[in-house]
């Protein structure tokens, strides 16, 4: 994953009206904290960090530059508005070069399951430590070939080098099934019709 600049300005208005105004001028409301700094707030250029979302994904580290001096920050939340889908308000973690941050990274299933196989993904991501300028953007977990019956565990993906599992290593990730055979209309009349016979005898 790669590192991205951006310029953000210093907010000293809060609230909900300050936080109107911000967004109209083309900035997202933003917080910084952690390593036991008081909160700073910022204002993020919205088009530019939109971008860097789409790019790297929403576990993206930017460096901050404000007023001559910069951080590093790993991106924690971001709140989308519900129903107009823009970008209302972002928490940023304070990182350190070489320190290692838990993040939640996509699980991504490719290739094709052995004949007449139904692939089940249970787990959409899995949380993972990992050192905060190498966090993937993806996990990839391949079913090409596999056999109906085989199951694919947290424990058994390949992550990145450095990384540990956060998440339980038994959890199910994928699973190839045998597709459920939908019972006809005709055998479930079957079955109805032949019940009177047997009450009969």
């Amino acid at each position: 994953m790669s590192e991205v600049r951006l310029v953000v300005e210093p907010r000293t208005e809060f609230g909900k009206g300050a936080a109107r105004r911000t967004r109209r001028a083309g900035k997202i409301p933003a917080v910084l904290y952690g390593h036991g700094s008081d909160p700073r707030h910022f204002a993020l250029p919205a088009l530019e960090f939109a971008r860097v979302v789409r790019e790297n994904g929403s576990n993206a580290v930017l460096t901050l530059d404000l007023e001559g001096s910069s951080e590093l920050a790993l991106t924690k939340t971001i709140v989308v508005h519900p129903l107009k889908n823009y970008i209302e308000h972002v928490d940023l973690l304070v990182v350190r070069r070489g320190e290692k941050v838990t993040v939640d990274v996509p699980v991504v299933v490719t290739g094709t399951a052995g004949p007449g196989g139904l692939v089940n993904q249970d787990l959409d991501a899995v949380q993972i430590e990992v050192e905060a300028l190498h966090i993937p953007d993806q996990i990839e977990v391949s079913v090409e070939g596999l056999e109906i019956g085989t199951q694919i565990t947290a424990a058994q993906l390949t992550l990145p080098q450095g990384a540990s599992l956060v998440t339980d290593g038994e959890a199910l990730v994928v699973a190839v099934n045998e597709p459920q055979r939908e019972e006809s209309a005709d055998d479930e009349a079957g079955e109805g019709a032949e019940a009177p016979a047997g009450d009969a005898e």
